[in-house]
């Protein structure tokens, strides 16, 4: 599969993501062994100060501590920015108005989709209580780590809402005043990531009615990818546990390194070779709404973790997947180029009335 950047996307598979690791039975001389110890010490102090902490947890087991994962995001592209990626001939900068200018569909891809207008769509899904209910999984990992901490959590509405959404810093330290210190912090830290990825791979069920739209989406050929700040393995496994898997072809995930919600969704623009202005988001938090219209993506929203009157601004609301018809996406994108054939008043010159020429003699 060859990019609209003109290299070549090799796919990538579970397996690929994972480390090195040697034959257990394999010995080595005493010169190459102190050689693999330093450069083991290397290895831990590049990850110590790129992490900010001794407690990285087992280096093979990916049990890095994802802080994001309970982090209030940057909504990002507020002027049509976007991210940096590298190329062989250097840096590239890459914003919104450049992915719609070079995602531009070819000759054959517009008869293409002249004929299967539904194919040129591309639709991305957001993690959090639009593929899966994550909401009460995040209060679930907070209560684990009270109770196994002897704490107690107070019940206030405004508590529950920091628990989703506030840095674990800034709870731990004000809101719960649990504890000061750097390293106990970041204990506590690691351990509520490690309680929330423990749920999320309990997980059974997908949102409901979201297998059915999956299914007809994937008859329609329209390509699918779904977005996080979750470890890549993490993810794979769950939507593999889900059953999902065979109808996302991109995965956008922490190792993507993208810094806002904007510049995942761009990235996840890249990957299904599709524009921006020709995506559909799916998502629940009006943040990532605005992210969409940044990106000039359309935005269709999910009530539930938030109400209806905080999701207005979406092109589309529904209750549920079951609500959805791939008719709906067409009517997102009615619009556009609606001037090109609007019926328009003509206006009608009135010309002055012809002078008729008469000769005057004088005798």
């Amino acid at each position: 599969m060859e990019s609209a950047f003109g290299f070549r996307l090799i796919p990538t598979t579970p397996s690929s993501f994972l480390p090195h690791q040697l034959p257990l039975n394999l010995r080595l001389p005493s010169l190459q062994r102190s050689r693999f110890d330093e450069q083991e010490r290397n290895r831990k102090n590049v990850i110590k100060s790129c992490c900010g902490s001794d407690d990285i947890g087992p280096l093979d087991g990916f049990q890095l501590t994802p802080t994001k994962i309970f982090m209030e995001e940057a909504i990002g592209a507020e002027y049509g920015e976007g991210f940096e990626t590298f190329r062989p001939d250097g840096p590239l900068k890459v914003d919104v108005d450049f992915l719609n200018d070079r995602l531009q569909e070819g000759f054959l891809k517009r008869i293409r989709y002249a004929m299967k207008p539904d194919e040129a769509y591309g639709l991305i899904f957001s993690w959090d209580n639009v593929v899966a209910g994550t909401q009460a999984l995040k209060l679930s990992a907070w209560k684990e780590l009270a109770d196994e901490e002897g704490k107690e959590i107070p019940d206030d509405d405004d508590v529950q809402r920091l628990l989703l959404h506030g840095a674990p810093d800034h709870v731990l330290q004000k809101v719960l005043l649990w504890e000061n210190e750097a390293s106990e912090l970041e204990r506590l830290k690691s351990k509520l990531s490690q309680l929330y990825s423990n749920n999320l791979l309990k997980l059974a069920e997908p949102m409901d009615g979201l297998k059915e739209w999956l299914d007809a989406v994937s008859t329609a050929r329209i390509p699918c990818a779904v977005v996080s700040s979750l470890d890549r393995r993490i993810m794979v496994e769950i939507l593999e546990n889900l059953g999902l898997m065979k109808y996302f072809q991109a995965i956008v995930t922490e190792e993507d390194g993208m810094d806002s919600m904007a510049h995942r969704l761009l990235s996840a623009a890249v990957k299904l070779d599709r524009k921006p202005s020709k995506c559909v988001v799916f998502e629940d938090d009006p943040r990532g709404i605005t992210a969409a219209h940044n990106c000039t993506m359309m935005a269709i929203a999910l009530i539930g973790a938030h109400p209806a009157y905080d999701l207005v601004q979406a092109d589309l609301a529904v209750g549920g997947f079951n609500e959805l018809s791939v008719i709906n996406l067409r009517r997102l994108f009615a619009h556009r180029g609606s001037t090109f054939m609007e019926l328009q008043k003509q206006v009608v010159e009135k010309t002055p009335p012809r002078r008729r020429l008469t000769i005057d003699t004088i005798f």
